[in-house]
């Protein structure tokens, strides 16, 4: 596991989160903290000689946190840069399992304009991410499973499954959303084979790979719609914070922002802890 920090809020989230999963889960843990050179007119050696001190502060801050839990940190790494350029490339050194970060909203405007570290690092890094900002409640009781049927999805179900077997969770529901116009079929289309009963079979399908996982049946939800919508709105439907989870197929940046994506929408909408499987290499 590489936790990325930067001492805020929800890296705090981020942390406890990484020290449970670990310890329960028996992983390997590596915490990363980034910091960047600002450029100064005035005495520019010293501050960046202060800047990186701060960066190993809050880095040396955060493994005794870790270890004062009981968990050991297996390595600090303190790096300078760009976060997600950063946390990415450490993360394809290692060959992490799990990437954990904390999202520092930067509020609405802020991220139409600018995206987050977050978002970025979901968009381009090829190991699982989770998520987490403050408030957020750790740990999460029932799974909320987004599934379009693509590998990515299917590889982000297996390991909330994981995941949720060693929090003992026993609640997870799988949801899938199709378009609405489906709905509009004739008697006899009705009567044949229709993209509605096909995903359905295939909900089905899903549903019997994830029981042997699981240990128990997890419930259904097809719905007409838009899924990042379909997601949300099914992990808002109790007061809790489930860990939700999506595959993200990757759109890249131009992508994105012309069209958007249900991975960065439910990452920035979803109430709990967010577990996405980006597209893999």
């Amino acid at each position: 596991i590489l936790l990325a920090t930067d001492g805020s809020e929800d890296a705090a989230v981020a942390t406890l989160a990484a020290i449970d999963i670990a310890s329960r889960g028996g992983s390997e843990l590596h915490v990363v903290h980034v910091w960047h050179d600002v450029p100064s007119p005035y005495a520019h050696s010293f501050v960046k000689k202060e800047l990186k001190r701060q960066g190993q502060e809050i880095l040396d801050e955060q493994v005794k946190k870790i270890e004062d839990e009981g968990v050991e940190v297996a390595g600090a790494h303190l790096r300078e840069g760009r976060i997600s350029d950063e946390v990415i490339s450490l993360s394809e050194e290692l060959s992490v399992g799990l990437l954990v970060v904390g999202s520092r909203g930067q509020g609405r405007i802020g991220r139409i304009l600018m995206g987050s570290h977050s978002e970025d690092i979901v968009h381009r890094a090829h190991f699982p991410v989770l998520v987490l900002r403050h408030g957020v409640i750790w740990p999460p009781t029932r799974l909320v499973i987004g599934d379009d049927y693509s590998e990515d999805a299917k590889e982000a179900a297996s390991l909330a499954a994981a995941l949720g077997s060693l929090f003992g969770i026993r609640e997870a529901v799988l949801v899938h959303a199709y378009p609405p116009l489906l709905e509009e079929v004739s008697e006899a289309e009705a009567a044949g084979y229709t993209a509605r009963r096909q995903a359905e079979k295939d909900l089905e399908a899903r549903v019997a790979e994830l029981e042997g996982v699981l240990g128990y049946r997890p419930r259904t939800k097809l719905v007409a719609g838009d899924p990042a919508i379909a997601v949300r709105e099914t992990a808002r439907e109790d007061d809790d914070s489930p860990l939700v989870a999506v595959g993200s197929r990757g759109l890249g940046t131009v992508g994105r922002v012309r069209l958007g994506s249900t991975s960065t929408k439910v990452v920035r909408a979803a109430p709990g802890p967010i577990l996405v499987r980006p597209h893999a290499k």
